[in-house]
């Protein structure tokens, strides 16, 4: 045999073990026209199937073996009882299992010869790594991933009891309009995938359930992503015929050419021609792979209206749309389909609203045809007019082209802004032929440069400014991006563009309360919430988030009750329109639930800290940063309630997670650390927590900026572990790097550098020389007033180090002011840490006793006395 034969018998042997053996038979004969071929392939599964491995066993058997025999009771991964076998393929078996805690039916699928075969290992890994990031209420979700003692992997997700859309339809004798709304569903979802940069390569009705909601109300879900590829990160953007479907492979792919959402959209091409027409665009039956491949890429397919069963109750214009429509889509060339998904969805939206598509060429006659079939009555009265007749197309005209070229723009517009992004995912692709990962920042760089090219473009320039100003306010980097939402805002102004107004207005809100500005967010976020409750729905996405962004804003201006109402008002709407757990959903919960621990409900906080846990593991899985942030939130609170091992706990599973899913070098990891070592330092823990923060302060150097705020938070920690020690000399270096960064991120007049001023301030002290201390305190004190609201206990803590300075200094009667003024804040805050009141006494009892005034010394005695002894 030669080297050839050899090779193809090589490659049909392993492509017919991928399938369940009792489609092993019917695959060779399609994939081969050789019967010689054929048997010698055969012969040697037949070999391989008589070994006593149980790597070679069928799928089913592998998987008795590991997981017990079918019939045993019960079977087990984890906390999963497994149930019947749901399928079977090449990656692996699927079982219908059950949560035992939670009650949860799901999915739970198996790889199989996970040792035999490392690629099949990698494509089950990949598809997990690529559900973990997929959030979408028409994707199924994934709930868990781990592996089976013999190193096996699994994943767990939402078990969808659905049937094919296609069935479906035929199933219901849905009428056109009802088969376009359920496939614009899918367009929705797969939008959705290429916008995480996720091209599915494998659409097809058996991919694609439609389920019923308890409302009655059908919903498609997307399933198996078990080839997809990841634009931003995986280098194999090609698929052979051995994972893929024929009848929906797109030319590019049968041709073993690299792929991308164009492909994606070919295959839902294929799907809308099998909805429309009950049968697919080429007759593959009997045919070989060459054969198929060869018609496919030949033959131009008839029109899906010259195919479609009698009795479609379709005009013959409506029939030409979505001939057009479908075959656009369809277009072997990539570069005439749809440029996206959003695009097919657009035209698919102007057919159900009796509007021009944007796929089919323009006329005069077409817009009419299409304006008079929308407005007969007005029309027909006006026939009697032909002069007004054609005054009133010739206008129509006008208008229409107008929408239409607005519509063009808009598509062109986001499709330039999809490519800068998606160019971004390749620039910092490993793989890529330059080789590495570029710095975020130089990435940035060049998209502001691309940016300045759009000059004649300003509604793309100002959406390239709007995101590339978000990024920069994520970056802590507030006058970079100042300037570019600024920019924005002007162009989109000229342009008369509201929404957009709003848009850039929130983000400029956001920036603003990131930067410490707490009036000017405020402000702008007020006139944004204006634009958008006059525009918008009231149940609208946008509202409720401007909304919950304001409420941030109050919030950390000290605003507690507005902030409430802002927060409570956001959650009203999105629980109306999500009717299933929502990532907006899950932050505003936690939004609202900081807002009750800041004004001391610390039983309110931790009930919407949990539902916000709860609803995040359920719309990302319970390993997802995300969830680890909520895990981290609640342990400070339940730090801050004393609940010193339960918020332990919850710290160390929430910095597990983000060590497993971001690693070690990630800015997220080391604020985690940070989280901890706050609560290991309450608790009284100091070794664990300096080793701590010193973890997190030695990531952060890695990978943030020095004037990054993250940095300043860490540092002022540490320096306050080391002060709480006694290890002045060791606290004074950390606390000028604190206010050094706090400055250049946030500002000199901002409450973070002022804190950790009165900080330095309090060493400076402590190592002897008040002298340099006393205006420091002074000038930080000022700025906490101007900053905080009245009786803030950021104001009264610092008030209190600054008056046992001035006791030490004997300057009673500015000590006695000072303590005074800290004590009665501090007791005027019915949340307020114990210590810090005890704190405060015992000061008050330290001054009058140094100033000779022994009945005010006993009097703060006696309340002291009284904390300690039962009621």
């Amino acid at each position: 045999m030669d080297a050839t034969r050899w090779q193809t018998v090589q490659d049909l042997f392993h492509r017919a073990l991928d399938r369940p053996p009792a489609e092993r038979r019917a695959f060779l004969e399609s994939a081969c026209d050789d019967p010689a071929l054929v048997a010698e392939v055969e012969a040697l599964i037949e070999a391989d199937g008589g070994t006593d491995s149980p790597l070679d066993l069928d799928v089913g058997e592998v998987a008795g073996g590991v997981l017990g025999a079918p019939d045993a009771a019960p079977r087990q991964i984890g906390p999963y009882r497994l149930g019947p076998v749901l399928g079977e393929g090449g990656m692996g078996v699927v079982y219908l299992a059950e949560h035992e805690e939670l009650g949860r039916r799901v999915a739970v699928k198996v790889l199989r010869d996970a040792a035999l075969s490392p690629s099949r290992r990698d494509r089950f890994l990949r598809e997990e790594r690529i559900l973990a990031g997929l959030r979408h209420p028409d994707i199924a979700r994934l709930y868990d991933a781990g592996v089976l003692t013999d190193g096996t992997p699994y994943f767990v997700m939402e078990v969808v009891e659905g049937e094919p859309i296609t069935d479906y339809a035929a199933r219901r004798q849905l009428s056109v309009p009802d088969r376009l709304r359920l496939f614009r569903a899918v367009c929705e979802a797969v939008g959705y995938a290429h916008r995480q940069a996720i091209v599915h390569r494998d659409l097809k009705p058996s991919n694609v359930l439609v389920e019923e909601s308890d409302r009655g109300r059908p919903r498609v879900k997307l399933l198996d992503f078990g080839i997809a590829t990841s634009l931003d990160v995986d280098p194999d953007r090609t698929a052979t015929a051995a994972l893929m479907t024929p009848a929906y492979a797109a030319p590019e792919q049968l041709r073993g050419e690299p792929v991308g959402v164009y492909t994606d959209v070919y295959a839902l091409g294929v799907l809308l021609y099998e909805l429309l027409a009950e049968q697919r665009p080429y007759d593959l039956t009997g045919r070989s792979p060459g054969e198929a491949e060869a018609q496919i890429l030949a033959e131009a397919p008839d029109p899906p209206s010259t195919r479609a069963p009698a009795g479609r109750r379709l005009g013959k214009r409506d029939w030409a749309d979505l001939d057009v429509v479908c075959l656009t889509a369809m277009q072997k060339d990539p570069a005439r389909r749809y440029a996206s998904a959003e695009a097919l969805v657009r035209d698919l939206d102007h057919f159900l609203a009796g509007e021009p598509i944007e796929a089919r060429p323009d006329s005069a006659r077409y817009r009419a045809g299409k304006f008079v079939r929308r407005n007969r009555a007005p029309v027909a009265v006006a026939a009697a007019a032909l002069t007004a007749v054609v005054a009133l197309v010739a206008f129509d005209t006008v208008r229409l082209a107008a929408a239409r070229d607005a519509a063009l723009a808009e598509a062109d517009k986001a499709e330039q802004v999809s490519e800068y992004l998606v160019g971004l995912f390749e620039a910092s692709d490993p793989f890529a032929p330059d080789g590495g990962e570029q710095d975020v920042r130089a990435l940035l760089a060049r998209g502001v440069e691309e940016a300045e090219q759009l000059a004649g473009q300003p509604a793309l320039q100002a959406q390239m400014f709007d995101v590339l100003g978000r990024v920069h306010t994520r970056l802590s980097e507030y006058g970079r991006a100042d300037t570019l939402l600024r920019r924005a805002l002007t162009l989109r102004q000229s342009e008369g563009d509201s929404l957009g107004i709003a848009e850039t207005l929130t983000n400029l809100g956001v920036l603003h309360s990131d930067a410490g500005e707490y009036d000017r967010a405020v402000t702008t976020l007020k006139e944004a919430l204006g634009i958008r409750a006059r525009l918008l729905p009231a149940l609208h996405p946008d509202l409720a988030t401007t909304y919950n962004e304001l409420g941030t804003a109050l919030n950390r201006s000290g605003d507690y009750d507005q902030a409430g109402a802002m927060y409570r008002t956001a959650l009203r709407i999105q629980r109306q329109i999500y009717d299933e757990p929502h990532a907006d959903l899950g932050t505003t919960l936690n939004d609202l639930a900081t807002n009750l621990f800041d004004v001391g409900d610390y039983e309110e906080a931790e009930r919407y800290y949990r539902e916000s846990l709860a609803n995040d593991r359920a719309v990302y899985g319970p390993e997802h940063p995300s969830v680890a942030s909520g895990l981290a939130n609640l342990g400070v609170l339940l730090d801050t309630a004393g609940d010193f091992p339960a918020a332990d706990s919850a710290l160390t599973e929430a910095l597990r997670i983000k060590r497993l899913r971001l690693g070690d070098d990630h800015y997220e990891t080391a604020f985690t650390l940070t989280q901890l070592g706050g609560m290991l330092v309450r608790k009284g823990d100091l070794d664990r927590a300096e080793a701590t923060f010193r973890e997190a302060l030695a990531i952060e150097d890695r990978v943030l900026p020095d004037g990054h705020r993250n940095r300043g938070f860490t540092l002022h920690q540490l320096a306050s572990t080391l002060q709480k020690r006694g290890d002045f000399s060791g606290a004074e270096p950390l606390f000028r790097r604190a206010v050094a960064t706090f400055s250049s991120s946030l500002g000199i007049d901002h409450p973070y550098t002022a804190m950790s001023t009165c900080q330095l301030a309090d060493v400076l002290f402590r190592r002897g020389d008040p002298g340099r201390a006393d205006p420091l305190f002074r000038d930080c004190l000022g700025t906490l007033r101007d900053a905080l609201p009245a009786g803030h206990d950021m104001v009264a803590i610092n008030q209190g180090q600054y008056g046992e300075m001035l006791v030490a200094e004997s300057r009673f009667e500015e000590a006695e002011s000072v303590l005074q003024s800290s004590y009665d804040a501090l007791r005027a805050q019915p949340a307020i840490n114990p210590g810090y009141l005890r704190k405060a006494r015992e000061r008050l009892v330290s001054l009058y006793d140094a100033w000779g005034r022994n009945d005010r010394a006993a009097s703060f005695r006696a309340e002291l006395v009284a904390e300690v002894e039962p009621e």
